[in-house]
């Protein structure tokens, strides 16, 4: 049954228009009058809905019943992630959705490619969040996470809280996602960029609490790492067996 994502509140029995972006979505689906959808709107909950109105340009659809479905894993994991440049962040963002994350930090670390700022980190911040929503549409999450805004590495290690357990992806005084214990129910991972941290960069996240991992004696891509990481985390401590 197709899924879209609404930020309205949303009502049992209830009439509602669907947003110029659903509607597109409806006629590539060639959905119909009377067809089934389900909408959600990260407030936990899907609403199955019937289409009662297909046009050019506008559709509209009534709620018929609201259900509670969590599909969140147990394991809250907050990515924290050096931007990476092309469509990697995207690819990134994306699967890790897919994989359970429960919140986005973008970060800028020394190595970083790509420079964000202003107003085009701010739209890019937009784009990843529409990123994670189509994630969330496909992967059958009703909670949405949340992207935050472009941090420098500085300021995150700032915020860093010393009751939670947070993890550093790298090959220096590392030790294995099995070794930590006891098992956590919430990790902060930080994940590099495409070059990498420097050594400066790993020992202000060290003074700060942070651990290392390593998932082998490989070198990873930042994409692979993120998602790799996440999916060991997942089957460990989460809901993956």
């Amino acid at each position: 049954m197709p899924r879209f994502y609404l930020t309205d509140t949303l009502t049992d029995y209830s009439d509602y228009s669907l947003p110029e972006n659903i509607v597109r979505h409806v006629h590539v689906l060639r959905l119909n009058a009377g067809d089934a959808l389900t909408l959600f709107n990260g407030d936990g909950n899907e609403y199955h809905a019937e289409l009662t109105e297909v046009g050019k340009r506008q559709a509209t659809c009534r709620i018929t019943e609201i259900a509670a479905a969590n599909h969140e894993s147990k394991l809250n994991i907050t990515l924290v992630q050096a931007i990476s440049s092309g469509d990697r962040m995207d690819f990134t963002l994306q699967k890790s959705v897919e994989l359970g994350v429960a919140s986005i930090q973008p970060i800028l670390s020394e190595r970083c490619v790509v420079r964000l700022s202003g107003e085009r980190a701010d739209k890019r911040v937009q784009r990843w969040q529409e990123i994670v929503i189509s994630a969330c549409e496909q992967s059958g999450r009703n909670i949405v996470p949340v992207v935050q805004p472009i941090i420098s590495l500085r300021d995150y290690l700032r915020q860093v809280s010393p009751d939670e357990l947070h993890l550093l992806m790298s090959l220096n005084r590392a030790t294995t996602l099995g070794n930590i214990a006891p098992a956590p129910e919430k990790v902060h991972l930080m994940i590099g960029p495409e070059g990498g941290w420097t050594a400066v960069e790993e020992q202000a996240a060290f003074d700060v609490g942070f651990q290392a991992v390593t998932l082998g004696k490989r070198v990873l891509r930042t994409e692979t790492a993120s998602l790799a990481a996440i999916a060991a985390m997942q089957t460990l401590w989460g809901d993956f067996i």
